[in-house]
Parts: structure tokens; C-alpha cells; sequence
């Protein structure tokens, strides 16, 4: 197992899912995840999962649902507001950062290097420190300014892996299409997996 420090920010566009299972799947491979959940994407964990996966809940909500493999890991929530956290600096350790799901609020931010806030000075460290930055949009349909600022993040540097699942794998529940999503982020930022299986042709 890789063990390297990521770092995952949650957003508040639908797909809590796809947040948590890929938190749990780099929990599973020892990593530690420099976390950030949003204001709104504090609110989408609830709305989307419940009142056992809100913030102060998240460690024992993943065990339940994904096993003590998680235990593994290890995580640190900082606050979005906190410009000051290790995150907003180039000379943190951070491998790699995924946004999972991104906002096109969030999206533009980085888009145009606003770096108001905590996700986006991190995603911009990401960037100006040309390491792996994984962006997940989950907006449907796409307006022109949110498809010009996709191009203005993949121009920079970042991977554009929108939360489109595939169905040849023939999922069955939910659960399968978040392995799906979580198993080709985790892809992504340079993990192997057996989240699903791989096509055959």
C-alpha cells in the first residue's frame, strides 16, 4: 500500500457518495487526508446521507459503511475558512488534492485563481506546485462560462474527471456506481484498485 497524504475537499454539489467512498477508499490504503468540507458541503453530507454522516460523526459513519478498513488511514478536517492550515502553503507535503464533488461556485474559483478560501488556496497550491489536482464537477446541463472555466482548470494543470459513472461493469445499487467514480478518482491521483473491474474488451 502507498502510504501518502492527500488531500479531499467536499463541496455542495450533489453526490455525497462519491465524497465518502473515495475518502474510504484512500483511508483503506493507509493514506492520511488533509480534509475540507464546505459550508454547503457540510449541509450535502446531511441531506444526502443522513444525520450519522455529518462532520463530527464522518470517522465512525465510515466504519460503519466501509468496514474498520478505514481505520488504516487517518484524516484532519480543517475549516474552510482557515487560510493559515499547512494546506495554503507550496511548502506542505501534500501529494496530490481531489475536489469531490466540485461546485461550479468552486470550479470558477480555481478556474481564475481566487484563492478566497481554504479549497481554493490549496487547489491553486496544487497547481502552482504542478502536483496532481482532480477536479469532479457534478452540474447537469453545462453552461458555456462553467465549460470555459473547465477548460481554464485543465489549461492550469488539472485532470477535468467529471462524476459520470459507466455501466458496462453492470452495477447493481449505488454503492457499485460510487466504487465506480471513487475507483477512477483513486485511479487518477495514482493508485491501484479493485474498486471495479476493469473492461475487457
Amino acid at each position: 500500500m502507498d502510504k501518502r497524504t492527500v488531500a479531499v475537499a467536499i463541496t455542495g454539489a450533489s453526490g455525497a457518495l462519491y465524497a465518502v467512498r473515495t475518502l474510504a477508499a484512500l483511508l483503506e490504503r493507509e493514506c492520511h487526508v488533509e480534509l475540507i468540507v464546505t459550508e454547503y458541503g457540510r449541509r450535502l453530507l446531511h441531506d444526502e446521507l443522513g444525520d450519522g454522516a455529518t462532520v463530527d460523526k464522518l470517522a465512525d459513519y465510515l466504519a460503519a459503511r466501509y468496514g474498520d478498513g478505514v481505520k488504516k488511514g487517518s484524516f484532519t478536517l480543517y475549516s474552510n475558512r482557515d487560510l493559515g492550515a499547512k494546506l495554503a502553503s507550496g511548502s506542505q507535503g501534500c501529494d496530490a488534492m481531489a475536489i469531490v464533488p466540485c461546485s461550479m461556485k468552486t470550479l470558477a474559483a480555481v478556474a481564475h485563481g481566487l484563492s478566497r478560501t481554504l479549497v481554493e488556496r490549496a487547489a491553486d497550491v496544487m497547481l502552482k506546485e504542478r502536483r496532481t489536482l482532480v477536479i469532479v464537477p457534478r452540474e447537469t446541463p453545462m453552461s458555456l462560462p462553467q465549460l470555459r472555466n473547465m477548460v481554464l482548470c485543465a489549461e492550469a494543470g488539472a485532470m477535468i474527471l467529471p462524476a459520470m459513472p459507466a455501466f458496462y461493469q453492470m452495477p447493481r445499487t449505488l454503492d457499485d456506481l460510487a466504487d465506480f467514480m471513487a475507483g477512477k478518482i483513486l485511479g487518477a491521483l495514482g493508485f491501484t484498485h479493485r474498486l471495479y473491474p476493469s473492461w475487457e474488451g
